[in-house]
C-alpha cells in the first residue's frame, strides 16, 4: 500500500483531527515523559494552526498540520528506496512536492519538517485543501518491486487509518507494554471528558490533575 492506497482511505480531515487528539491523549496518559510518545498533538503549534505528529524514536515520523487553508501532511520512512538520502546530497524524490499547491509549500520548507541541511524529511506528502473533496498527493513513482510499503505511507499513518481503540490498545500492548482496559480507550476515541476512574484504568500510575497541561495542548474536551 503506497501513498496512492493511503489517500483513498483517509476519513475526513475532522475525523483525522479527532483521532489524533484520542491517540495524544491515551499517550500522554500511558507516557507522562513526552519524549519517550509515540502520538502527539500540538493545538498552540502556530498562529492559526495545530499539528498532529507521530515519532518513533528511530527517525520514522509524521506531521499533520490543520490550517485554514486545509490539511497538510508529511511522513518519512528513514529507510525507505525513496528517502532523500538514497543519493549524496540528499535530495526529494521527483513528484514528492512537485504539484503541492501554493498555500501549502511554507509546510514543506518548515525548519521543523527538515533535517539540518534543509533537506524534508519525507518520503510521503499528501494534502487536502479546504474546498477538495478528496485527498491528494503527488505524482510521484513509488516503486514496488521489492516491497509492498516502499515509501512508508502504510505503517507511518496505519493506527490512524484504522481508528479502532481495540488497534490503539493492540499497539499499546506492543509499545508501550501496557494494557489498558478496552473501554476505557473507547472513552478517549470518543473524546469524552476524563475522569480519574478512566485515567486509573488507562494507568494506574497517573494522576487526572497531573494531565491539565497535556488536555490543554491537545485541546481535548474537559
Amino acid at each position: 500500500m503506497s501513498v496512492y492506497e493511503v489517500i483513498k482511505q483517509l476519513p475526513e480531515p475532522e475525523t483525522v483531527r479527532v483521532r489524533s487528539k484520542a491517540m495524544a491523549m491515551l499517550d500522554a496518559v500511558l507516557s507522562p515523559e513526552w519524549q519517550w510518545r509515540y502520538y502527539s498533538y500540538d493545538t498552540r503549534w502556530a498562529p492559526g494552526e495545530e499539528m498532529a505528529s507521530m515519532r518513533d524514536g528511530s527517525g520514522n515520523d509524521y506531521a499533520i498540520v490543520f490550517s485554514a487553508a486545509g490539511v497538510y501532511a508529511q511522513a518519512c520512512n528513514h529507510e525507505s528506496p525513496i528517502s532523500a538520502y538514497r543519493v549524496s546530497p540528499p535530495a526529494s524524490w521527483p513528484g514528492l512536492f512537485d504539484s503541492l499547491p501554493e498555500v501549502f509549500r511554507p509546510f514543506a520548507q518548515e525548519p521543523a519538517f527538515q533535517d539540518s541541511s534543509g533537506v524534508p524529511r519525507a518520503t510521503v506528502c499528501l494534502w487536502r485543501e479546504r474546498t477538495d473533496s478528496a485527498w491528494r498527493c503527488g505524482d510521484v513513482l513509488v516503486p514496488d518491486e521489492d516491497e509492498e510499503d516502499a515509501d512508508g505511507a502504510q505503517w507511518l499513518f496505519g493506527l490512524l487509518l484504522e481508528g479502532t481503540a481495540e488497534a490503539y490498545l493492540e499497539f499499546a500492548e506492543e509499545y508501550y507494554e501496557l494494557a489498558p482496559e478496552l473501554e476505557a480507550v473507547r472513552h478517549v476515541y470518543e473524546l469524552k471528558p476524563l475522569t480519574q476512574d478512566i485515567v486509573s484504568a488507562l494507568n494506574p500510575e497517573v494522576r487526572l490533575e497531573d494531565l491539565a497541561e497535556d488536555i490543554a495542548q491537545i485541546g481535548y474536551p474537559e
